[in-house]
């Protein structure tokens, strides 16, 4: 089964992310626990998690569903030792915000070395800032978003991702999310049926489709292979809708939560009633 939803908007507290996916249709929903553009926030009340778990329990969403990500600030691969510091302790926050929430997984953009180190050293600097935040944690998975490749950001490549596995000490906590948009951009082709199956079988040999903790539904403004990051509704932009239609049919992403970050969130609802028509769950 599919659960298919959309990066929703907590603003007015935590709670209203369940409340929002509820109201276009989502059976999943992706959030941010915090102001993405800040470091830290305050803590967590127990009534401020009491009432998001209790909301999400209501409204059907358990922690398989619900994909958070973390701040945008976060480089784990910053080659300067003091500002990777800080970029820890913020993943760190972010893990035991998610862990007080009662969610099992974060999703994150693994770094960039900002043209100042090789991508393997990079790696290395983001595995080991992995496995520091996985040491201080407990519970949940830190998933790895692949991305478009755009400046000096890694995980364009599904080797970044393999080799970040690779790394990591505590492997039944590491995961992986596609992103459509990023995999497109970053030069795998899904505009036909057989492009998407060839490129899911070359992650699987690559990477491992046992480690898929989620996937981002997105079409892409940015050409093929361009390393631009733009999202575009579905249908609507470069990769086209087989793409969408191709994966709904897929048992291989049954049980993970897939989620739109497409540009126009008044297409919501509608993308999301296609994308369970596509998948035979209307």
């Amino acid at each position: 089964m599919k659960t298919i939803g959309a990066h929703v908007s907590a603003s007015g507290g935590l709670w209203q992310a369940p409340l929002n996916a509820a109201a276009i249709g989502a059976t999943a929903f992706a959030l941010f626990t915090k102001n993405q553009r800040q470091w830290t926030a305050p803590p967590l009340s127990a009534a401020e998690i009491d009432r998001f778990r209790k909301t999400c329990e209501e409204k059907g969403y358990g922690p398989a569903q619900i994909l958070p990500h973390d701040s945008y600030l976060i480089n784990l691969g910053n080659p300067d030792a003091d500002k990777r510091a800080v970029s820890l302790g913020s993943m760190v926050h972010e893990l035991r915000r998610c862990e007080a929430l009662g969610l099992d997984r974060l999703n994150f953009h693994p770094g960039s070395h900002l043209r100042e180190i090789s991508e393997e050293e990079c790696l290395g600097l983001i595995a080991d800032g992995m496995n520091r935040a996985l040491e201080q944690t407990k519970g949940v998975t830190l998933v790895i978003e692949n991305t478009a490749g755009q400046g000096s950001n890694l995980g364009y490549r599904f080797e970044h991702l393999a080799r970040l596995i690779e790394l990591v000490e505590d492997k039944s906590r590491a995961g992986v999310c596609i992103d459509t948009a990023h995999t497109f951009a970053s030069g795998h082709d899904l505009r036909t049926a057989e492009a998407v199956r060839a490129t899911l079988d070359e992650f699987d040999r690559v990477v491992g489709l046992k480690w898929l903790r989620g996937m981002h539904l997105n079409d892409s403004k940015a050409a093929l292979g361009s390393r631009v990051d733009r999202h575009q509704s579905i249908g609507r932009g470069l990769i086209g809708e087989e793409c969408f239609r191709t994966l709904m049919k897929d048992p291989r992403l049954d049980g993970i939560p897939l989620i739109l970050e497409t540009i126009d969130p008044e297409l919501w609802p509608s993308e999301i009633a296609s994308l369970k028509a596509w998948a035979g769950e209307e």
